[in-house]
């Protein structure tokens, strides 16, 4: 059922056939999962829907002390414990979940970090229990929307519940097909792509976005309008993911504004690129930021490197609010659908990538292809394309394929491939992608 209100729809749980499958699994074989992803991507909607298939215990922790949020925790378990006992510590916690009558329960703990951030112990303790007490098919689910220390608590082998989970299961943002069915949208549609390009592949956001609503409209109500709602977003993923001081928004606002090189970034700064290196991982590490080597480039190289934020809407927060906030409103409604336009045909390029296992950009000096990749019938040819944000004639495709050859001709490329095939892709991909 949908809900309607003023400034936003309640969306009816759409996709995640993937991820219900895990749980499913997960829930046969008992242990512990634990399940991480970006703030808003769905993971609390994920687990509601999938508990209320199956049954099972659910608390969501408070940013607390470790006394307060036992107590709530307590609560909220309690209607499912087969006990009037009050515990005190997370161990007699633990000890009533193993006294449950029903051996095969299954229990989630949503935001895990703010638990183990209040109570450096926990790990340790749940560790041991997970050891040698926890009940047979009893299955843990522990949520979290920190990356880093999600990878922090179950990645590093130094931590207590490193190895301890049969399943990591990271949740990512959903794909534009996802977009248009939630939204009743039509693929093909330009404009609904558009709309996506704003908001990307974050089903929180999609609450915001109606059918009948204008580009503009929908970027005044996102990010440039009275109270928008995604004003502070990245100041809140990266409160989220620990990032503290200002070099990380920095980094992201350079990268917004047009620096793509590691040294255009530093410079921007003021600062050495060796300073940045750090940050760079630890951006990439929660897939704030993209690495990107031109095509045919050893994934060990550092001197062709370029970064570009991966995510469309901090993209956008980043490219086009950022820099325009302050005159907008002084703008012509085909200034702001100008700079919407670009937005999008950035979205676009990286939508038309990933429908390619071994597409990539490629540039040398003035030359630069938007896209290629291997001809998956001949390995020893390659196909290359340039992406095009708009609807091409036949004329206007043969042109681009004729500009497409002269650059090849100056590509080192030709010189390691015998073979090339040369295509345009328009808006039209839209629709072949997402049948």
């Amino acid at each position: 059922m949908y809900v309607y209100h003023n400034t936003f729809m309640k969306l009816s749980f759409v996709n995640r056939v993937a991820e219900l499958k895990e749980l499913d699994a997960a829930a046969r074989l008992g242990g512990l999962l634990v399940l991480y992803g970006r703030r808003r991507v769905g993971k609390t909607r994920l687990l509601a829907h999938w508990l209320a298939r199956r049954g099972g215990m659910y608390s969501q922790a408070i940013e607390s002390t470790a006394t307060m949020q036992i107590e709530q925790v307590y609560r909220d378990l309690a209607p499912k414990l087969a006990t009037n006992i009050t515990p005190k510590s997370w161990q007699e916690l633990f000890e009533l979940l193993r006294l449950q009558d029903k051996k095969r329960w299954v229990l989630c703990l949503d935001e895990f970090p703010y638990l183990a951030n209040a109570d450096a112990s926990l790990p340790s303790v749940l560790q041991r229990w997970i050891d040698h007490h926890q009940p047979a098919g009893s299955l843990i689910i522990l949520c979290g929307s920190s990356t880093r220390m999600m990878h922090d608590l179950f990645l590093n082998r130094s931590a207590a519940l490193y190895g301890r989970a049969r399943k990591l299961l990271h949740v990512e943002p959903m794909s534009y097909a996802a977009f248009c069915r939630a939204r009743k949208l039509k693929a093909g549609d330009p404009q609904s792509f558009s709309r996506f390009a704003m908001v990307g592949g974050i089903p929180n956001y999609w609450e915001y976005v109606q059918p009948q609503q204008s580009l503009l409209e929908l970027a005044d109500k996102l990010y440039f309008g009275f109270a928008p709602h995604l004003d502070d977003e990245p100041a809140r993923i990266l409160r989220d993911e620990g990032f503290a001081g200002l070099n990380a928004l920095s980094v992201l606002e350079a990268i917004g504004r047009g620096a793509a090189k590691p040294s255009e970034i530093a410079a921007r700064l003021g600062t050495a690129q060796t300073n940045l290196s750090r940050l760079f991982q630890q951006l990439l590490d929660v897939s704030l930021l993209e690495r990107e080597l031109p095509f045919g480039e050893s994934v060990r190289s550092t001197k062709r490197v370029l970064y570009h934020i991966k995510d469309p809407a901090l993209r956008f927060w980043f490219q086009v609010y950022s820099p325009h906030r302050s005159r907008w409103r002084d703008y012509s409604a085909q200034q702001k659908l100008k700079l919407l336009h670009e937005h999008a045909s950035t979205v676009f390029e990286d939508f038309c990538r990933l429908r390619f296992a071994s597409a990539a950009r490629y540039w040398e000096g003035d030359v630069e292809f938007d896209l290629v990749q291997s001809d998956p019938n001949d390995e020893k040819a390659l196909i290359v394309s340039e992406v095009k944000w708009k609807r091409l004639t036949p004329a206007e495709r043969r042109k681009i394929e004729t500009s497409l050859d002269q650059r090849w001709q100056r590509s080192a490329l030709r010189h390691r491939y015998s073979k090339v095939r040369f295509t345009v892709l328009d808006v039209s991909a839209l629709t072949r992608a997402t049948r």
